[in-house]
């Protein structure tokens, strides 16, 4: 599988990134069915197997329930093999979403998930946007908070994962390392990000590639594989994340990224 940089640094992240929601939290989710979280057994699998077949970036963030404390009691000495890439900004506690972009809140959140992942770093850090990406941009003092701690060595890249055209473009021109968007064949109404991130080198993280599930009924491996080459015939496009705890739709969305990468 092909590895790209992430922006301002020497990080390679393999073209497919494993989102870990599923690992921490099936409450108020947006995916179309029902699932119970999985055993610690089933993770370590699906993190073996994610790693034999080339992913080496993981997604996660204290939005997503206990997903940071399992993968840093799991990964153990494995850690170094990982990309990590968490957020911060907003946190869901009983049942309920919650948000503080203010420059302690952010310094407090990263903190907090270093301990989480027991880590001393966290390659990718990104703002976990609440669909204001103006205001958490231009006057939260988040993006300041994210280059303090860039500078102190605790993350080593900076990014948003925005919600609207406006932040994604802001995002880059304020000099951020990455932004994550939605992007695929069926919603396209964020390629000038992607446009705009080319001519900057700014990464570009991909989210709901698959329409987070809810493409199921309509599509195929055949859709899967569309959907991948559509996302990189963009330059720009760094990295696509696929949430799953299934082993065989882990391995079908890896085949499907080699015969998309084969073929361009």
């Amino acid at each position: 599988m092909n590895q790209r940089p992430i922006h301002t640094t020497d990080i390679m992240v393999s073209s497919l990134g494993l989102g870990t929601v599923k690992f921490g939290r099936n409450q108020q989710v947006k995916y179309p069915k029902p699932f119970e979280l999985p055993s610690d057994k089933e993770i370590c699998t699906l993190l073996d197997l994610a790693q034999e077949l080339g992913i080496n970036l993981l997604d996660t963030a204290p939005a997503y329930g206990i997903s940071e404390e399992r993968l840093g009691r799991l990964l153990g000495s494995r850690r170094d093999h990982w990309v990590i890439m968490s957020k911060a900004g907003e946190e869901f506690l009983d049942g309920r979403s919650f948000f503080d972009f203010s420059p302690e809140g952010i310094t407090k959140s990263v903190d907090r998930t270093l301990l989480r992942l027991n880590t001393d770093r966290i390659e990718s850090l990104l703002l976990h946007s609440d669909g204001n990406d103006l205001q958490i941009l231009n006057e939260s003092g988040a993006v300041d908070a994210l280059f303090a701690l860039k500078d102190e060595g605790k993350i080593l890249s900076t990014g948003i994962s925005t919600k609207t055209v406006q932040g994604g473009l802001r995002a880059i021109e304020l000099g951020l390392d990455s932004v994550m968007v939605t992007y695929n064949p069926w919603h396209t109404a964020e390629e000038s990000i992607l446009e705009a991130a080319e001519e900057s080198g700014t990464s570009v993280f991909v989210k709901k590639a698959l329409g987070s599930g809810w493409f199921d009924k309509e599509s195929t491996e055949d859709s899967v594989e569309t959907s991948f080459r559509f996302i990189f015939e963009q330059p720009a496009s760094t990295s696509i994340i696929t949430g799953t705890v299934n082993p065989r739709h882990l391995h079908e969305n890896v085949e499907a990224m080699l015969r998309a990468e084969s073929e361009s």
